[in-house]
């Protein structure tokens, strides 16, 4: 870990990283990728030490919308257990009246329920998780570092009791090692039983680019020897590695989640991700953020 300062926290499209790197160890991680030009080892995490001043004086210009984490570092990686930039930028979000969202594999989010359901009252939440195997034991080998998937699914559970609607990232299927009809129909099982709003699916495969790709091949030679070759025969250094049974498998993703009502076009899910709701609360529920 090391700290950082930097000059703004918020995209133009309201996306915040208060971290960069991740010691989740997932193989596949496109975010190892050299094209985003990370200049630091990518499990020593950079900590962007004044993320919650800047997110406090943007938050202060910006029109009440949504406020998006999660697409580049997981922002629920182990050192926010201690940290807690998440819980403060969560302060500020209930504070100033915004939404939020998050992509996530970890059980750590369940820590902020007090928060997401404030915010869920007085605006919007949603929550983004993925789910790539139904097999635990496999899940620890593709996503070693971090809560299993029947473990995400109890996440999934709670806050679905709690009414804060969920989506599930259906990605990636590993060619021969994860894109089995089995294995995608035990995953929507699970989204139907915990009442998922969307699933998030472009196609059954993966990407790989420089960076994530020598990372995933060295990862398949230590659990799945043999495995590399037939990548590289296949796949070349092809960006899209798509499954061998993409269109069965997406025939069965369609026409299952068509059938249970679950939401399955990417394009119409993001928007709904991005839709801050007018609601007409005061700006007090019997609670109020301390420390910022």
């Amino acid at each position: 870990m090391h700290y950082t300062q930097s000059k703004s926290i918020l995209s133009s499209n309201n996306g915040m990283n208060l971290y960069r790197g991740c010691t989740h160890g997932c193989i596949y991680c496109d975010s190892r990728s050299s094209v985003y030009g990370m200049d630091h080892a990518f499990e020593d995490v950079e900590v962007k030490k004044n993320s919650l001043e800047l997110l406090k004086k943007e938050l202060l210009k910006r029109p009440k919308s949504m406020i998006g984490t999660g697409a580049m570092t997981d922002p629920y990686i182990p050192l926010e257990n201690h940290l807690e930039y998440v819980r403060g930028a969560l302060k500020l979000i209930y504070k100033y009246g915004f939404g939020f969202t998050c992509i996530t594999k970890s059980d750590l989010i369940l820590r902020d329920l007090d928060l997401l359901e404030k915010i869920n009252e007085k605006s919007k939440v949603v929550v983004q998780m993925t789910l790539t195997t139904a097999d635990d034991e496999l899940c620890g080998i593709l996503e070693p570092n971090v809560c299993r998937t029947s473990r995400r699914v109890e996440v999934l559970n709670a806050l679905n009791d709690v009414g804060i609607p969920t989506v599930v990232w259906l990605c990636p299927i590993l060619p021969y090692i994860n894109d089995t009809p089995e294995n995608i129909s035990k995953i929507l099982d699970y989204c139907v039983e915990s009442n998922v709003h969307g699933i998030i699916c472009f196609e059954m495969g993966l990407t790989l680019r420089h960076g994530n790709r020598e990372y995933f091949y060295f990862k398949l030679d230590e659990h799945f020897p043999g495995l590399k070759e037939k990548y590289i025969k296949e796949y070349g250094s092809s960006y899209a590695i798509p499954s061998p049974n993409n269109k069965k498998l997406m025939d069965l993703f369609m026409k299952r989640t068509s059938d249970e009502g679950i939401l399955n076009s990417p394009p119409e899910i993001f928007r709904y991700l991005a839709e801050f709701p007018q609601k007409s609360y005061q700006s007090k529920l019997n609670f109020e953020p301390s420390g910022l």
